[in-house]
């Protein structure tokens, strides 16, 4: 391979730390997985990336391309705060990341970098106007608009996750306020609410699937496949919430296609069909948009961040 055709690619989660080696076309050559450090100490999570990337031959590679939740102010490479994530707050990321590594190094939000990723290679290639929707921890957003990448002022664009949808609840958001899409379709906000159920029926596959007696969204969308009543419900509820964010999202951007991603995201087909009834009550007619499940899976943020250090936009 010759230089400057691949790159080393970091997606660092709130609960997943990623890393892998992906060339121009997209191509995911390795990668690796841990568990995110959450002590409130960056720089333990920065070995992390050093353990996972252990072995490998940097002289081949032209830079390291960061993804990382926000706000992050991509000018300068600095973590404003991450809401899933504490002791970030005004972190030099790109910074800490070149002295480790000793090469050029971009860092950009994690949304934004699986937006770049699913437009280029996945489901929203060959649109101009692509919306990217990230159901995980939180949720965030990244926004093609005519064929370019919207950051907006400091690379803050994108945080769809604190749309608010709920201005009389009392869900409270990682970010501090109440009623956000995060604080009520986040993955986090959907297993809390599969807890409470699970605690109160016993015999549910809900309770059965918890791990050490915490439920997760995973273990929602697990058991929604098995038929239980209670975990379908909480499906149809998830829908609803996000066809209620969605439709804002359509109404402000008029996307031609809105992807969704994160580890929520493969329970697609169990909340489709309740998200579709929200968004036909609530949005204009005159405006349409796909929506559909990711196609590069986790993979998206490293394929994405890549993709922007190797070819920016």
């Amino acid at each position: 391979m010759n230089i400057g055709t691949s790159c080393i690619a970091v997606d660092l989660g709130g609960t997943q730390l990623r890393v892998g080696h992906v060339d121009a076309g997209g191509n995911v050559l390795w990668r690796k997985a841990a568990p995110t450090a959450n002590s409130g100490n960056p720089h333990q999570v920065l070995e992390q990336i050093r353990e996972l990337s252990a072995g490998f031959d940097f002289s081949s590679i032209e830079g390291v391309a960061v993804a990382a939740p926000g706000p992050l102010d991509t000018i300068s490479g600095t973590v404003s705060r991450m809401p899933t994530l504490p002791g970030w707050d005004d972190f030099p990321l790109r910074q800490a990341v070149e002295e480790f590594f000793h090469l050029p190094v971009i860092v950009e939000n994690d949304a934004i970098a699986a937006a770049v990723g699913e437009w280029r290679f996945g489901a929203g290639s060959g649109y101009s106007n692509v919306v990217y929707l990230t159901i995980s921890t939180g949720i965030g957003g990244g926004i093609i608009a005519g064929g370019s990448v919207v950051r907006g002022r400091r690379g803050f664009a994108g945080h769809l996750g604190h749309i608010i949808v709920d201005p009389y609840g009392d869900a409270v958001c990682s970010c501090g306020a109440t009623g956000c899409l995060e604080a009520l379709a986040s993955g986090t906000a959907l297993g809390r609410r599969a807890q409470l159920l699970a605690a109160s029926n016993r015999d549910s596959p809900l309770h059965a699937l918890a791990e050490n007696s915490s439920v997760s969204a995973r273990n929602v969308t697990e058991a929604a496949r098995l038929g239980d009543p209670d975990a379908l419900a909480l499906m149809a509820e998830e829908g609803e919430f996000l066809g209620i964010g969605i439709t804002s999202i359509i109404h402000a951007l008029s996307p031609d296609i809105i992807v969704l991603g994160g580890g929520v995201s493969k329970g697609f087909d169990l909340f489709e069909s309740s998200m579709r009834t929200a968004l036909e009550g609530r949005l204009l007619s005159e405006f349409q948009a796909f929506i559909l499940p990711a196609q590069l899976g986790d993979d998206a943020g490293l394929i994405g961040a890549a993709s922007l250090l190797l070819n920016p936009a």
